[in-house]
């Protein structure tokens, strides 16, 4: 994997059924696509992207994912289906089902959550470029900057009968104007790109087994759908013009 020879990436949508939070979600529509499916879509717009599969135990959404033209070719097997299912092992599935299938191998893997889908093809050309250009690197990470900065707002109960707040970060310690903090950035996991290799390898938590890169994307874009407020706030946010599809201009609603 260099900047002369492009990487070929894969790109997982993790889609398990039997949401708790939101019963559903991946198949439920927003703006006239199933959830799902804007993943789907980004992954089509992105150029570095060689194949894009969605790795689900759900009959039901594979068959949503394949009548919006997605790749859903096998599923998950049951260990790897439950709420407490590691992602590692779930995404070292899929890499290794698609290695076997074509008789070749990959470079880099690239994690798309279905409940984050305001993405930028741009933002994922982007990420693949910087890390073809950095060898020492093992993934690059989307973050944001959130709207608070917990390093100075953060705060904890005392275990005092009295309950007390203290401060949460030490760093805070002082800090009496939001502009004198720390600039914090968050792991906001709109995605997640690695090495096939170290994907390989990894065995519980990327952050602490490999090194990686941050890319910045706006906050805006750093959306989670896990519940029925979240799900509204998104639909509202697109009608403001705030999150921007470029592919639901292409689409029939």
């Amino acid at each position: 994997m260099s900047e002369q020879k492009p990487p070929r990436v894969l790109a997982v949508i993790p889609a398990r059924g039997g949401s708790k939070g939101l019963p559903g979600k991946n198949t439920r529509r927003l703006f006239g696509l199933p959830l799902i499916v804007h993943s789907i879509r980004a992954a089509e717009l992105t150029p570095s992207i060689t194949r894009c599969v969605v790795s689900t135990d759900s009959g039901e959404i594979a068959a949503v994912a394949r009548a919006f033209g997605g790749d859903a070719p096998f599923l998950r097997p049951a260990e790897l289906a439950g709420d407490d299912a590691p992602m590692a092992p779930v995404v070292r599935h899929a890499l290794e089902w698609c290695e076997a299938a074509e008789g070749e191998r990959y470079d880099a893997v690239l994690l798309l959550d279905p409940t984050s889908p305001a993405r930028v093809p741009e933002q994922l050309d982007d990420a693949a470029r910087r890390l073809a250009a950095h060898p020492e690197l093992d993934g690059v990470i989307s973050v944001s900057e959130p709207t608070f900065n917990p390093v100075w707002v953060g705060v904890r109960p005392a275990a005092t009968p009295d309950g007390a707040l203290q401060r949460f970060f030490d760093a805070g310690a002082g800090v009496t104007r939001r502009q004198d903090a720390d600039r914090f950035l968050r792991i906001n996991g709109n995605f997640y790109l690695w090495r096939a290799d170290f994907v390989r390898r990894l065995e519980k938590s990327w952050f602490d087994e490999g090194r990686h890169a941050g890319a910045e994307i706006p906050e805006s874009q750093a959306f989670s759908i896990d519940d029925e407020y979240e799900f509204r706030l998104i639909e509202a946010l697109i009608v403001a013009g705030i999150i921007r599809l470029p592919w639901i201009e292409r689409e029939t609603p």
